[in-house]
């Protein structure tokens, strides 16, 4: 669909009066509801809010492009303002915004998605930009567009091809003589952009690239990694034939196919602002060699302006998107096999069942990947492959349940002490170190060798330092941190039940997952098997609070839409199954996301529902399960717990609307 077709004369204003944000997006979506195809104003413009809130949609420039979705709108269609004074819209380049340009989309559709990457380009034609400030009436401003939108296609020659179609072609066909507009003699660049959202600034750093590689009369291709998926592939014979990669992203993206070439690594935003140079970079081949598996000083140097705190993110966070699904797997599996019975897995209970058996051993196994999974993706981002072997055997030997079985009670391993969680996250991280530490050790060695030490040098050799520094250095302090967790637990009087009950409730909130969280549960584990056939009071507080954190992210998706963007909106309403089977790691990609008002909100819901289960004198006599358990008989007062697993999940749904709807979140 051409922009023209999407431009809505009858809603546009060019003389806009508005001063702030928030007012004008407010004016522009009533001019949108008076043509009939919006229905809801307030519904529109919150989402508008929310998708403000993750990411400026001030794209520089004086332009803004504000976007949404929303089940109220009948049409997909674009609302252009005009502002003489300009709006402040905390645009990354200071400016206030003069040209705006509200895209609404029907909820579920990607029309807004194909305007933004169409709208983008022609934005960054300045003759369109310089025609679109001076137009005078709704008519020019779409015949200006119908002038500049090449998003049909733009063809240059009698086969009806567009130039990048030329530019492929000659590239890809090594034995045809290259055209004008790809000489031998000149650079070949290619480009990667990307943004954390995937939609405007990805496809304004594709724009301006191509601008600035046309004006300095070099062939370009760049690939977008957008929200709707991966544009314009860059190709094996692509990255053959490129004198220089140009990467401006600012999230992960496939970097393996880049090895041994020139790339230059960098922000999207500087991809918009500084396409010139980056272009004239490329051209010289003025960039560090990319290795796959090499993570040296000579590459990092050029990722600018990149925070630790933003490296740490990325590489925890590639650990723990890989390690859900283990731990939702391994979850419902095992709630799954107290449909037989609380005992029925043992094959020495009269309730012994083979399927019940089967499920249980499966479920332990999946859980088991957890600790191994999360190390060695943590590596893996850090180190490539190298990583991910040294980071997952690293998060075997922080498993407890590994080291019992393999030596954990002989020999030097007698008395072993496991690390946990808090172990596989220091193996992860540990295991880049040691893949740097091989490299340099390793320099020495002809490049003959090369081959030889992805997989045997470094695999060897990584394993056995990983595996003395867990056995040896990290699992005692760190199983130190976890014991005296589990003792100041211990430690609290039993009579204060409501107190104990909000305590542990609320460590399992906290880092769902971490220490804090299994210092909790592995007090009410334990004393579950020293209460025997009567359960244990802490064990059903710290279920509760364990099942709250992923009903709350689903009951405030649910009442508020737009608390998170559409591509996480589904994978908070799967947080109502994860919440009932006590699988806390649901919440965690949401929880990440803004810790610090995302994990309080949680932790006073859980908190308050540890509280009630203690005061309605719920016992478990079982360490997992959720709904599952209770169902199987294994949790007494069962509709009292569920009530209070309810009003805590409501109390941390009601919190995080209130704190997630302010203004200004990042």
């Amino acid at each position: 669909m051409k922009l023209s077709e999407l431009i809505l004369k009858e809603a546009m204003d060019l003389s806009l009066q508005t001063s702030e944000k928030n007012e004008t997006l407010y004016h522009l979506a009533n001019n949108f509801a008076k043509t009939g195809l919006l229905t809801n104003v307030d519904s529109y413009v919150e989402k508008l809010k929310a998708r403000e809130a993750e990411f400026t949609t001030g794209v520089g420039d004086e332009i803004a492009i504000p976007h949404a979705q929303d089940a109220s709108i009948k049409k997909p269609a674009i609302i252009m303002g005009r502002s003489d004074k300009g709006i402040d819209w905390n645009s990354f380049d200071g400016q206030p915004a003069k040209l705006l340009f509200m895209i609404a989309a029907p909820e579920g559709g990607g029309e807004h998605l194909k305007a933004l990457a169409s709208l983008s380009k022609v934005l960054l034609i300045p003759e369109a930009k310089a025609e679109l400030l001076a137009a005078s009436n709704a008519d020019q401003v779409v015949d200006i567009f119908d002038k500049y939108d090449e998003s049909e296609g733009s063809k240059i020659n009698s086969n009806n091809e567009s130039k990048e179609e030329v530019i492929d072609k000659e590239i890809n066909n090594s034995t045809s003589t290259p055209s004008p507009i790809i000489a031998e003699d000149k650079p070949y660049i290619l480009a990667v952009t990307a943004c954390p959202t995937g939609i405007a600034h990805t496809f304004m750093a594709e724009e301006k690239l191509k601008q600035a590689a046309k004006l300095a009369g070099y062939p370009i291709k760049v690939e977008t990694n957008g929200q709707s998926g991966v544009g314009n592939r860059l190709t094996k014979t692509d990255i053959d034939k490129a004198t220089a990669i140009i990467v401006a992203a600012d999230k992960q993206v496939e970097m393996a196919r880049f090895n041994g070439k020139p790339v230059i690594i960098t922000k999207v935003s500087d991809g918009i602002n500084k396409a010139d140079n980056l272009v004239e970079r490329a051209s010289k081949a003025d960039a560090p060699i990319y290795h796959a598996e090499n993570t040296d000083d000579d590459n990092s140097e050029d990722i600018e302006n990149e925070s630790l705190g933003r490296k740490f993110y990325k590489h925890l966070m590639n650990g723990v998107s890989h390690m859900l699904p283990f731990v939702v797997a391994g979850g419902i599996l095992i709630a799954i096999s107290f449909f037989w019975g609380i005992n029925s897995s043992n094959p020495e209970d009269p309730s012994y069942n083979a399927i019940a058996q089967t499920l249980m051993v499966l479920g332990k196994l999946s859980f088991a990947m957890m600790l191994p999974i999360l190390a060695g993706f943590i590596g893996k981002s850090i180190a490539d492959r190298p990583g991910l072997v040294i980071g997952l055997m690293g998060g075997i030997f922080a498993n407890p349940g590994i080291i019992a079985d393999f030596g954990g009670g002989v020999g030097i391993f007698k008395g072993a002490v496991p690390s946990g969680f808090l172990g596989a996250l220091i193996a992860g991280f540990l295991a880049g170190g040691i893949v740097w530490f091989l490299r340099k050790i390793t320099n020495w060695m002809p490049k003959s060798l090369d081959g030889l030490k992805p997989i045997f040098i470094f695999p060897v050799l990584g394993v056995l330092i990983m595996g003395i520094l867990m056995l040896f250095v990290i699992n005692g302090p760190m199983g130190a941190i976890m014991s005296s967790l589990t003792g100041a637990i211990s430690s609290i009087p039993r009579e204060w039940t409501i107190i104990l009950g909000f305590v542990v409730g609320a460590m399992m909130s906290i880092d769902m997952g971490g220490p804090i969280n299994k210092a909790a549960y592995v007090t009410g584990t334990a004393l579950v098997t020293a209460g025997g056939a009567a359960g244990s009071n802490v064990m059903a507080a710290v279920m509760v609070g364990g099942m709250v954190p992923p009903l709350a992210i689903a009951i405030a998706a649910t009442i508020k839409k737009n608390l998170w963007p559409a591509e996480q909106r589904n994978s908070a309403l799967v947080n109502y199954v994860m919440g009932a089977a006590f699988i806390t790691e649901g919440a965690i990609p949401f929880a990440a996301a803004n810790p610090l008002k995302v994990i309080p909100s949680l932790a006073f819901g859980a908190g308050v529902a540890g509280a009630l289960s203690m005061l309605f004198k719920c016992y478990s006599l079982v360490p997992h399960g959720g709904i599952f358990a209770v169902a199987a008989g294994g949790v007494t007062n069962p509709l009292m717990f569920l009530l209070a697993w309810l009003i805590g999940g409501l109390v941390g749904a009601g919190l995080l609307i209130v704190t997630l709807s302010r203004k200004n979140i990042k």
